[in-house]
């Protein structure tokens, strides 16, 4: 029988819990069930300001999320039929509220307490998959590449990105012998703070672009920002909002004067341009495709950004695969949560520069 995993993710963008039971056997997987859980609005708007909360605000926030953490994973098991005990583990992400990993004492810090999930399920969990890695002189991101690389890597020369808040993309195929992978900047990020500022908080993001799709793009503006020094560096790189935040915003878009359709077209094609420039400055093969999963997959115009700058190359949405934007993650957590148990590598030091291979991960036993 093959093996049943759960898998949970909440990203940089912190829209809600994205939930998926997954099954996996040699070099295939299954989705059996996917939902992404959004978060209260209470919730979330804490969840983006958790870098200025006071210790006992996070420790509070740690429970919290991890009561919410566990509620989906039970919605998502009802939803499923499923019954638990088949469901061998599951592998949470968990929410990062701090990425600092070129600190002076490099860190990483995500959120949403294992324990609660564990008692709350009884289902063990792993969780914790980055800190190991920036341990050993890694940048603890990205992880997925190596969910890309088992699962893609036998294939034609393909490039898979990601676009939640940050954007992150992995070259794999059999004429590639290491997988290339790194954060290529900011994914939905920048538009979704400028979207919030613009309407105070009415909208948390701009639907399938459609304000971009009425603005004027500011090229000089476009080319300001993509000047930034991040944008040279060579992979191995990752990055978050501490980097592409509100700072970012104010010093590189603060002097847009056009309409807020303006500033979203502007902010929407510049993503689009640093994923192309990304692939184009560093893959060493050009792929055959390009495949899009993440929430940004969603936004029309970004696609139609990312289209036009790709062409003749193909750019695909994953859910013309059968696989819902969001749920590539969550599984791919699922997937690491299962090596993780069964004592299996389950991570690619070169893409996130770590000294040497780990299994990533801290187990926690649910009560018999």
């Amino acid at each position: 029988m093959s093996p049943i995993a759960l898998g949970l993710m909440s990203g940089t963008s912190a829209d809600g819990v994205s939930a998926a039971i997954a099954s996996f056997k040699d070099r295939s997987f299954r989705l059996l069930a996917y939902k992404t859980f959004s978060y209260p609005k209470k919730i979330r708007e804490k969840i983006l300001r958790s870098v200025d909360l006071k210790t006992p605000e996070i420790s509070s926030l740690d429970f919290e999320l991890g009561r919410i953490f566990s509620e989906a994973a039970l919605k998502i098991i009802r939803a499923s039929g499923i019954p638990r005990k088949k469901i061998k583990v599951i592998g949470s992400h968990g929410q990062t509220v701090y990425h600092g990993p070129k600190d002076k004492i490099p860190s990483t810090f995500q959120i949403g307490e294992a324990g609660v999930i564990a008692e709350r399920t009884g289902i063990s969990v792993v969780s914790d998959f980055r800190p190991q890695d920036v341990a050993i002189g890694g940048q603890g991101a990205p992880l997925i590449p190596f969910f890309d690389f088992y699962f893609y890597g036998q294939g034609p020369v393909t490039a898979l990105q990601n676009i939640g808040g940050i954007a992150n993309v992995t070259i794999v195929g059999r004429e590639i012998k290491n997988p290339v992978a790194f954060d290529s900047g900011p994914g939905n990020i920048l538009m979704d703070l400028a979207i919030r500022k613009i309407t105070k908080g009415r909208l948390s993001h701009d639907p399938s672009g459609k304000w971009a799709a009425q603005g004027k793009i500011e090229m000089k503006c476009v080319q300001s920002m993509t000047g930034y020094p991040y944008f040279g560096k060579r992979p191995p790189k990752s990055t978050g909002p501490e980097e592409f935040g509100e700072k970012f915003l104010k010093r590189y878009a603060g002097n847009l004067k056009g309409r807020p359709q303006d500033v979203l077209a502007t902010l929407n094609f510049f993503t689009a341009f640093t994923i192309y420039k990304g692939i184009a400055d560093f893959m060493p093969r050009i792929p055959q495709e390009i495949i899009v999963s993440g929430g940004g997959a969603l936004n029309l115009t970004l696609m139609a950004n990312l289209k036009k700058l790709f062409y003749p190359l193909p750019v695909h949405s994953i859910a013309e695969f059968g696989i819902p934007v969001q749920a590539k993650e969550p599984i791919a957590f699922a997937f690491f949560a299962l090596r993780a148990v069964n004592g299996q590598i389950n991570h690619l030091p070169k893409v996130t520069g770590a000294h040497h291979s780990l299994i990533l991960g801290k187990i926690t036993h649910a009560t018999d």
